[in-house]
């Protein structure tokens, strides 16, 4: 049904606006990367030396995710920051992986708007944390997987070389030359202020951050807009039926279309709440925006230059796909994020305190203490 609002844009106007916003994207990829180029590998080393702790790596990507509200946006940043060079894969492994972790907190929030009816609240908190708890169970099973075999960046590494057809570091992305020039305006523009190296670096690098936060957060908007009107009831009818697999592709769709995981699982925590959708239905609906959010990196990938960029791209992907394979496909380890969950929200109905410390302790209080420790 078409909105009444006068001041609606139209459809048509809004997908256009999205594909611009998308290129607007791609332009501030481009340039957080030449930023970083620009600053000189001695500023580089400098600040990404202590990412070489891959626990403190960790948690710089979880604190960073929490701090944009999006993993898309930090995951992007990372791959601008890897084709830069400034990161190196095995930096910026555990970096991706604690992204994932830091995007559930969203949902964790909104759940705690049911807080006063406890019935409601403990639905509410346990279809919020079911995520929390399988993003963190997935980190501590893969991350170390990772960091002993080194499996899943190879994994990564041979889809690129399968995906680009150039056998690895030759591969030239056909979109890096279309944000070149939009590029190489603003550091013309930006060299006419007499700034030094570092500055122009940091100018460039802080603009990147901002153009791709911004355009991502507008795309999003506008992908929302785009399809609210049958976002909720498609889902309401769908997942009233059951979960699985159709679940998890329900999932992984609506949050490629909204570019963002976080809206998807948003919107199943009012619904869990009413109790129209049960926990074990909107279990795989996260799995499934696990996935669906990483075509941001991969698309943010696209704008970068040489092979690493795809490929920590990829490893995002590779990453959530494991996580489902293992703790889904398992038998034993499937109800074990469910029950978790369970456990945490029954908890938290007698005392409402732990919901707030759980979610101020792991996504904050927790990552900056390890952050001050091993930095």
């Amino acid at each position: 049904m078409p909105s009444t609002n006068p001041l609606a844009l139209p459809r048509w106007f809004r997908g256009i606006l999205v594909i611009a916003i998308i290129y607007l994207f791609l332009v501030g990829v481009s340039s957080l990367e030449s930023g970083v180029k620009v600053m000189g590998a001695d500023t580089q080393e400098r600040l990404f030396s202590s990412v070489s702790n891959p626990i403190v790596g960790l948690f710089i990507g979880v604190v960073g995710t929490v701090l944009v509200q999006s993993s898309s946006a930090s995951t992007s940043l990372i791959v601008g920051l890897v084709a830069s060079g400034a990161l190196g894969l095995d930096q910026a492994v555990p970096m991706i992986m604690g992204a994932n972790i830091g995007t559930t907190v969203t949902n964790t929030l909104v759940s705690l708007g049911h807080v006063r009816q406890s019935q409601e609240f403990r639905r509410a908190l346990s279809a919020a944390t079911v995520h929390d708890f399988f993003n963190l169970m997935a980190v501590t099973i893969l991350l170390p997987f990772e960091l002993l075999t080194g499996r899943i960046s190879w994994l990564a590494s041979r889809t690129a070389e399968i995906l680009t057809g150039s056998g690895g570091s030759e591969w030239k992305s056909p979109i890096k030359a279309w944000v070149k020039h939009p590029v190489g305006w603003l550091k013309d523009g930006l060299k006419q202020a007499s700034l030094e190296d570092t500055s122009l670096g940091v100018s460039m690098v802080v603009i990147g951050i901002i153009v791709v936060v911004v355009s991502l957060i507008a795309v999003t908007k506008n992908m929302k807009a785009l399809i609210a009107e049958r976002l909720e009831a498609s889902m309401n009818r769908v997942l009233g039926r059951g979960g699985g697999l159709v679940a998890m592709v329900i999932g992984m769709l609506v949050t490629i279309s909204v570019q963002s995981s976080s809206i998807t699982t948003s919107i199943l925590i009012p619904m869990a709440a009413a109790g129209v959708i049960s926990l074990r239905n909107i279990y795989p609906v996260t799995l499934g925006a696990n996935v669906g959010t990483t075509i941001t990196a991969l698309l943010a990938a696209l704008a970068a230059s040489g092979s690493d960029a795809l490929t920590i791209a990829l490893v995002h992907t590779w990453f959530n796909v494991l996580g489902i394979a293992v703790l889904y496909g398992i038998p034993f380890l499937r109800p074990l994020p469910i029950r978790c969950a369970e456990l945490l929200a029954g908890l938290a109905v007698r005392r409402r305190s732990l919901a707030v410390g759980w979610v101020v302790s792991v996504f904050v209080i927790i990552p900056l203490l390890v952050i001050a420790i091993f930095r």
